[in-house]
């Protein structure tokens, strides 16, 4: 009987090691070259063009390997988009505070290298903005696509573009984009 119940705690321990390694957590942040486009850019009647701002993003990733070449990365991350409007008269900068959710389909290609490429469904948070203006819409979803690097076993590089499918904005044609360049460690 104990013989039994020392194999059943071994086999037990061998199972959670191989699924440890099948599934890692880990943390990242980053920075945001981020902009909204469209067209007829209006705000209370007035026509403006729109510049990058610089921000960031923050927030957790697990990655759940399917097969040797496959895996699955979702993020739960604090990403901050935008832009800058401007017109001969006036410039503000309005910043939109997101909760993001990634889904991407990791394609290894070698050990070091991997494609990236995903869904993104993103809730407003905050909108902070130099004028008295709230029109941003309160979910938005994306298209992501990049590369990932693993600079060793637990550190890792990622860049990415996020194309916005949806609005950003109620009384605009506007729709976020963003430049993304990130560290992270797995655990």
């Amino acid at each position: 009987m104990k013989k039994t119940i020392l194999a059943a705690i071994a086999l037990f321990a061998m199972s959670n090691a191989s699924q440890a390694q099948l599934v890692k957590f880990g943390i990242k942040a980053g920075v945001n070259y981020a902009n909204q486009n469209g067209t007829n850019i209006t705000v209370n009647s007035t026509n403006y063009d729109t510049d990058a701002i610089t921000s960031y993003h923050a927030g957790l990733v697990a990655e759940v390997k399917l097969t040797d070449g496959f895996s699955v990365q979702p993020e739960l991350l604090y990403s901050t988009q935008g832009a800058t409007y401007k017109n001969a008269f006036e410039e503000f900068k309005n910043e939109l505070g997101y909760l993001s959710i990634p889904v991407l389909a990791k394609i290894h290609l070698n050990k070091t290298v991997s494609l990236d490429l995903g869904p993104q469904a993103s809730f407003l948070l905050s909108e902070r903005n130099d004028f008295d203006y709230k029109n941003a819409e309160t979910f938005e979803f994306a298209a992501v696509g990049g590369l990932g690097f693993n600079i060793t076993k637990n550190f890792f590089l990622q860049g990415r573009y996020v194309l916005g499918l949806t609005e950003a904005s109620k009384d605009a044609e506007v729709k976020n984009s963003a430049l993304q360049v990130s560290a992270g460690f797995t655990f």
